[in-house]
């Protein structure tokens, strides 16, 4: 990956919904079509993709598949020790997990650490009969062995370097850009590097 000093635009709008459209086409194709099936976005990225899938799969099939969100505050690793003041977001699972396909969204997978807090989270709520995992961007970086069935888009990027999904619904114009090691603060384990 190169060493440019400006943040980098990786995926456009137009390209977003283009792979947005297809995640959904892919989604549906995999499970056989939707019956028994419920998506989950994991708060607040992975919950708004989670939503523009559940509408293109409902406009494509006709049918809307449950929907809910997941936060995983406190389930996260470094929930003590690396969050301040953590704030806690809302769970909705307006259906039953016990025994149903889930579909767990997120919007960009790194070392896997939020997938980890996810499935921690879910196991409260019952166990489902399979999760499979969907992502806007996959930057790769695993610290845990986690792989995402779906992927709209794989990057080759550097440690120091942030990949930022950037969506309508959180203000912004839709875009996936990354942004330069020197803007981009290490966390402090990484920069030790292993105890």
């Amino acid at each position: 990956m190169g060493g440019s000093d400006e943040q980098r635009v990786v995926m456009d709008a137009a390209a977003m919904q283009r792979v947005l459209r297809r995640l959904a086409h892919e989604i549906v194709e995999r499970e056989a079509g939707t019956a028994g099936l419920a998506i989950i976005g994991i708060h607040t990225g992975g919950a708004y993709v989670a939503r523009r899938l559940v509408a293109l799969i409902a406009e494509c099939e006709g049918v809307t598949v449950p929907l809910g969100e997941i936060d995983i505050t406190l389930y996260r690793d470094d929930a003590l020790c690396g969050l301040p003041r953590p704030v806690i977001g809302a769970t909705s699972l307006p259906f039953e997990v016990a025994e149903r396909k889930l579909l767990l969204v997120d919007d960009v997978l790194y070392t896997g650490r939020t997938v980890r807090a996810a499935l921690d989270a879910l196991n409260d709520y019952g166990r489902p009969r399979r999760v499979r995992l969907a992502v806007l961007v996959d930057r790769g970086h695993r610290e845990l062995p986690i792989q995402a069935d779906h992927v709209g888009l794989r990057l080759e990027t550097e440690p120091t370097q942030r990949v930022e999904v950037q969506l309508a619904e959180g203000g912004q114009e839709d875009a996936v850009v990354i942004e330069p090691a020197a803007a981009v603060r290490l966390p402090e384990r990484l920069v030790r590097g292993p105890a």
